[in-house]
């Protein structure tokens, strides 16, 4: 019995995103509510690392959801409403970027809570950062929605408008570039 009980899981369709359902009944205000409660914090998050300032990344996520409202009613579906929201927040990133002075610091990461020494932490974070501005934006935008936004291969591919196998070839030699740009003591 377990083993037609696994069956069934398997083979059991996907559960349908609530959000989509609203898209399509034509509830786009409703929608954009639902995407701001479920995905505001992995956008924030995405602009937060991609920007470095907390209140450019506030105003790079009112101006992504406002986006995501408008476009609502040419959304395709495909990939997730997630994968979508973050391609829109990257393309509103890379616009304040380009209209920023050069100069600012790029990201912003996360010191990590279970490590005990926080100069260690500062350091770290401040190493990445530094390696992260030594990266290509393609390349430093897809480290970003993988361990930032957590991202799939497959939504940052969508996201990014490439294919997955592309998305994973972008993301090792990303990786790849990273390791070689850190300083020896953090690889």
């Amino acid at each position: 019995m377990q083993v037609r009980a696994l069956a069934t899981t398997v083979n059991a369709e996907p559960r349908p995103d609530p959000i989509v359902a609203l898209l399509h009944q034509g509830l786009h205000r409703e929608a954009l509510a639902a995407c701001a409660r479920e995905h505001g914090h992995v956008l924030g998050r995405l602009c937060m690392a991609l920007l470095g300032s907390q209140a450019d990344a506030d105003e790079a996520t009112q101006e992504t959801l406002l986006r995501a409202h408008r476009a609502m009613p040419t959304y395709r579906g495909e990939g997730t409403i997630k994968a979508w929201l973050c391609g829109i927040a990257r393309h509103v990133c890379a616009h304040t970027l380009e209209t920023r002075r050069k100069g600012r610091e790029l990201a912003e990461l996360v010191v990590v809570p279970d490590e005990s020494d926080q100069f260690a932490n500062r350091q770290r974070s401040r190493a990445i950062r530094v390696a992260l501005t030594n990266l290509k934006p393609s390349e430093r935008d897809v480290l970003v929605l993988r361990f930032v936004a957590d991202l799939s291969h497959r939504e940052i591919a969508i996201a990014c408008n490439l294919d997955e196998a592309a998305a994973r070839k972008r993301i090792s030699r990303a990786l790849a570039r990273l390791r070689s740009v850190m300083p020896g003591d953090f690889v």
